[in-house]
């Protein structure tokens, strides 16, 4: 549990609380809550339940996504969830994806499933907004990350390595396709939301009598971040027992001071860059200028570039941008990095573009 000072309040206060202070609800506004079956997606429809009943949402419907990964046990989540929307009063969407046809046309399972998810929470928007007149403006979507998840990657992000801004692990609320996207159970750890469901008065059980739905590949150690549930979270808890809250205020310290930095890397962003072309994957000219700028501030531009020129999904490789911030100011360099993307400078400053553009255009010279 996360904190003794925070045991006097309720779970749904403490969740209220964090919808309170990111401004993720409101009386005219309505929510999408993503909710597969497990613990944690059980308490956020409840609490999702409760906020509309409070007045706190003008209205709220559910999602479940079958990514049709585990036979018989999506189907019995599937049937879980409805019987909880029905138990709660709240509309369901409901959507079958094969995600395994998918990836054998190429792609990554958890990038086309979260694609997926976010492709049926649009429609429920689109849907929830024709039927009941709410504006697109007013819709958010609630997914159930929790503390839990949060320190989970702050460990994973520790043992591959990433930049002082992956330490903030998780925002609270995130932009996603136009989509404002919300975790109102992020200051919350699993043990209190279970112990939350457990509580209720008359909470909906499955067909074993469970109050939520097991993912037995969540058990599984082979697996990256079940291996840091399982191994590493425990035992950094018998060191100590407020690892959630402790955490959590480290994080919420560094993303206060990434916010900071990210908001003078973006005016750098809009000043010093220009694209080279219609589309990101064009490619950008980064001014000569950016040369004179502090290399950490340069480095967190010269990021968001690599991320718009190879899109959303890529992850960008700490070698890549400092051979960019290398070639700064060298007039004739010229590099190859990720992506097969040429990194090139000379008086009008770096261009980063795809390797066929660049020597189509050296082929012109």
């Amino acid at each position: 549990m996360i904190g003794a000072a925070m045991a006097q309040k309720t779970v749904y206060d403490r969740a209220l609380d964090t919808v309170r202070a990111h401004k993720m609800a409101g009386a005219d506004a309505f929510a999408v809550a993503m909710v597969s079956g497990g613990s944690d997606s059980c308490a956020l429809a409840y609490v999702v339940a409760d906020m509309v009943a409070a007045g706190e949402l003008g209205a709220a419907v559910m999602l479940h996504v079958n990514h049709k990964l585990r036979g018989e046990a999506s189907e019995g989540d599937a049937r879980f969830v409805a019987k909880l929307a029905e138990a709660l009063g709240l509309p369901l969407f409901m959507c079958e994806i094969d995600v395994s046809a998918l990836v054998r046309q190429g792609g990554n399972m958890e990038a086309i499933a979260r694609d997926e998810r976010y492709k049926a929470a649009r429609q429920a928007i689109e849907s929830t907004c024709s039927h009941l007149g709410f504006s697109e403006e007013s819709a958010r979507v609630y997914t159930a990350h929790t503390a839990d998840d949060r320190v989970e990657n702050f460990y994973m992000r520790s043992i591959v390595g990433t930049g002082p801004g992956g330490f903030r692990s998780m925002n609270y609320c995130v932009n996603i396709g136009g989509m404002r996207v919300c975790h109102p159970l992020l200051e919350l750890g699993r043990d209190d939301l279970r112990a939350f469901i457990a509580g209720r008065s008359c909470p909906v059980r499955d067909e074993l009598g469970e109050l939520w739905r097991e993912d037995a590949t969540n058990a599984d150690t082979d697996h990256f971040r079940a291996f840091v549930r399982h191994e590493i979270v425990p035992r950094a808890k018998e060191r100590n027992p407020r690892l959630l809250e402790t955490l959590t205020r480290t994080m919420n310290l560094i993303a206060e001071e990434d916010n900071m930095l990210a908001d003078q890397a973006r005016e750098l962003l809009l000043s010093r860059v220009r694209p080279l072309g219609q589309l990101p994957s064009e490619g950008f000219l980064v001014s000569p200028d950016m040369a004179q700028v502090e290399r950490p501030l340069a480095r967190r531009v010269i990021d968001r570039v690599l991320s718009l020129a190879l899109g959303r999904d890529a992850r960008i490789e700490t070698v890549s941008i400092e051979t960019c911030l290398d070639g700064l100011g060298k007039s004739g360099f010229v590099s190859n990095i990720q992506g097969n993307l040429a990194v090139s400078y000379n008086k009008n400053g770096l261009r980063i573009e795809p390797m066929d553009a660049f020597r189509a255009r050296r082929k012109k010279l």
